[in-house]
């Protein structure tokens, strides 16, 4: 069997051009994330101490037991910074840290008391000794991270605690006394806050999977639609400005009604979550702007490349754009903060401020980013749409044939 030579040449260009599309592809998606367990150190954690007094060394000296770059970084501020627990929550909800931990006042006073005195240790809370803060909704798996590294901050103070003044405290302690005896053993808790509660299964979709399916609609019906239109030879039937009117209309009425759908699988799983009226039609508005940006994208992009080439573009646009969203940029090497530019990034972020009643303050960049793409993207449209027509025009011409409407440019 005689094997074309362009035949070989053509599938072995192939062969190793799709290897390199993965390989690389998947080497930018994989180096987002790698390593990223030794930047933990890049979150930051607010401390406060309203106390002044052992329990807040004792939060200090578990701190300085943990401190690598595998745990968050605390950083301490008086409580003059922040008179309130509410300016700490505030503090949060606008981004300055990704949690916190304030010592409540007079929580040294009590624990003393309690120990000292068998009424006071009858209604001593240990949980009233300390309160962390922190934020279910933004990145949810990377909230979970901040969680569980406050609980081992708070078991770490009380080993402290004991390690300071245990010995001490037990020296002079009725022992015997059962309240008293449970102190001891048990003698810093704490309280938490979570700003806005995300424990629903679908939590860790939505900076995943739900970004590519904000893409990937686009890339088929564009498709789909291109194919429709060379069949039915709309391009020659109608003018340019048709032409125009009828893909902007299909473009929209599609992307409404795809943002719609998303809205509403991401609101019927939503569990538990606590949503708001509000919540769903501007989840849904955002989610459109987004979806009719990447269709403009994806049908300008189809007029210049060829088929062949389409995949390439597709899969590396796709990656780009979730890589910047699977992980806070603190965790990611300096480079991958090319997302700030990227629309996926910049819709997470709406999603969280929309999600969180306004926790997540970056609207002043992520919208007139988002506007920027559509904008783009609709130039790029009109621009695609123009050389199709002209290049079916002067097609036809070169076989002599006309096109119904001349009216076309």
């Amino acid at each position: 069997m005689q094997i074309p030579k362009p035949f070989l040449g053509a599938i072995g260009g192939s062969f190793l051009l799709i290897q390199l599309l993965f390989l690389g592809n998947m080497s930018y998606l994989y180096g987002n994330v790698f390593n990223d367990s030794q930047r933990m150190k890049a979150f930051t954690i607010l401390l406060v101490d309203y106390d002044d007094s052992i329990v807040g060394q004792s939060v200090k000296a578990a701190y300085s037991q943990l401190e690598s770059p595998s745990f968050p970084t605390l950083i301490e501020h008086s409580s003059t910074d922040y008179p309130t627990s509410n300016d700490i929550r505030e503090s949060i909800c606008k981004g300055h840290y990704w949690g916190a931990i304030y010592v409540n006042p007079n929580a040294s006073s009590r624990l003393s008391a309690a120990i000292a005195s068998p009424k006071a240790a009858q209604t001593y809370q240990n949980t009233e000794a300390l309160t962390y803060v922190w934020n279910g909704a933004k990145y949810p798996s990377y909230a979970q991270v901040i969680s569980s590294s406050l609980q081992i901050l708070v078991q770490g103070t009380r080993s402290a605690y004991n390690a300071l003044n245990g010995t001490a405290a037990m020296s002079t302690a009725n022992t015997t006394d059962t309240n008293i005896a449970h102190v001891l053993f048990d003698p810093i808790g704490a309280a938490s806050i979570d700003l806005k509660p995300t424990n629903q299964g679908g939590r860790f979709y939505y900076n995943t999977v739900t970004m590519v399916m904000v893409i990937l609609p686009q890339f088929f019906f564009v498709m789909a639609l291109n194919g429709i239109s060379a069949e039915t030879k709309i391009f020659e039937t109608l003018s340019l400005r048709q032409n125009i009117a009828l893909r902007l209309g299909i473009s929209v009425f599609f992307t409404f009604i795809t943002s719609l759908c998303m809205s509403g699988y991401i609101w019927a799983f939503r569990e538990d979550w606590a949503t708001t009226h509000s919540q769903f039609p501007l989840t849904w508005i955002i989610l459109w702007l987004a979806m009719h940006l990447h269709f403009f994208i994806m049908d300008s992009v189809t007029a210049v490349l060829p088929m062949k080439f389409m995949p390439f573009f597709v899969l590396t646009w796709v990656i780009v754009n979730v890589s910047s969203t699977l992980s806070p940029f603190e965790l990611s090497p300096g480079f991958y903060r090319i997302g700030y530019a990227l629309p996926a990034y910049e819709l997470y972020q709406v999603l969280i401020d929309i999600w969180t009643r306004g926790c997540n303050p970056t609207l002043y960049r992520s919208l007139p980013i988002l506007f920027s793409w559509w904008l783009i993207g609709i130039f790029a449209f009109l621009a695609a749409t123009r050389r199709r027509v002209l290049s079916l025009s002067i097609s036809l011409e070169s076989r002599g044939a006309t096109i119904s409407d001349p009216e076309k440019v």
